[in-house]
């Protein structure tokens, strides 16, 4: 199973900002979506939603989107079971927190700093932010992520830069 995973794509109504054509082309071939939050706009949820099922959960820019989505979840995915939050918190004590609050993850999904990131947590579980495809801030480039997984595995997990 072929996931996107994005976050902070601070997609507004009426603004030039946009996905990049390669997450577009991504998406053509996923077959779930992952949504970190700060979506902004209840529009962006239907266009995803129109290349294959989306968890999205709620970001602090996400006003709009109050009771419809969750702050957080866990789902499984390809018989792999990926928790999704926001804001994971302060780097310092980050792996023990995700921990506790899921421990049955195998990969805990979280934006919010728009720094890509992928780092081993606690046991076997695995800490990723994907960074920003359309609003990397301080970072060299903007960047979004693909997980892959079978058979009840993570088989790839990856920051994907988008060229300028």
């Amino acid at each position: 199973m072929r996931v996107v995973v994005l976050a902070d794509t601070h997609i507004r109504r009426g603004g030039s900002r946009r996905l990049p054509d390669l997450v577009y082309a991504e998406l053509d071939r996923a077959e779930a979506i992952v949504h970190a939050g700060d979506l902004v706009v209840p529009e962006l949820l239907d266009e995803l939603a129109g290349f294959a099922p989306v968890h999205a959960v709620l970001g602090n820019n996400d006003a709009e989107l109050v009771g419809t989505l969750p702050e957080a979840r866990q789902l499984s995915l390809g018989g792999v079971v990926v928790a999704v939050i926001h804001d994971a918190g302060p780097r310092a004590g980050r792996e023990r927190r995700m921990a506790r609050r899921f421990p049955d993850a195998r990969v805990v999904v979280y934006g919010h700093s728009h720094i890509p990131d992928e780092r081993a947590g606690i046991g076997d579980q695995t800490l990723f932010n994907p960074g920003s495809p359309t609003d990397r801030r301080s970072q060299p480039r903007h960047t979004f992520g693909v997980l892959e997984v079978e058979d009840g595995a993570v088989r790839s997990l990856r920051v994907v830069p988008v060229e300028s």
